[in-house]
């Protein structure tokens, strides 16, 4: 298993468009996520449902632990990784800058 911690930049924490963005990814990997709020001290929940991930009520500002677990962990933590570090940010992807 492997945990990662991080603190949202991004100005609207984890809701809507950069839950969606975090579920879709999530459910792109074989692996056990789990996701908390640590600033909430809330529960984890399942990574790969969009109504778990909003109820966590994750803001800008708030850390948040991401439990990884499965064949695939490796590869789920550095994408994971990658999309929170860059505030959720679509540059590159399709996306005007």
């Amino acid at each position: 298993m492997q945990q990662l911690s991080f603190t949202l930049t991004n100005e609207s924490g984890l809701h809507a468009r950069p839950a969606s963005m975090l579920v879709k990814k999530a459910n792109s990997f074989q692996a056990d996520i789990q996701i908390r709020n640590l600033t909430a001290n809330s529960s984890a929940v399942d990574a790969k449902s969009i109504l778990l991930v909003l109820t966590l009520g994750a803001e800008q500002g708030h850390q948040i632990q991401i439990d990884i677990q499965g064949k695939d962990e490796a590869q789920a933590v550095q994408d994971l990784g990658e999309l929170i570090d860059g505030g959720f940010s679509m540059k590159g992807k399709n996306e005007p800058s």
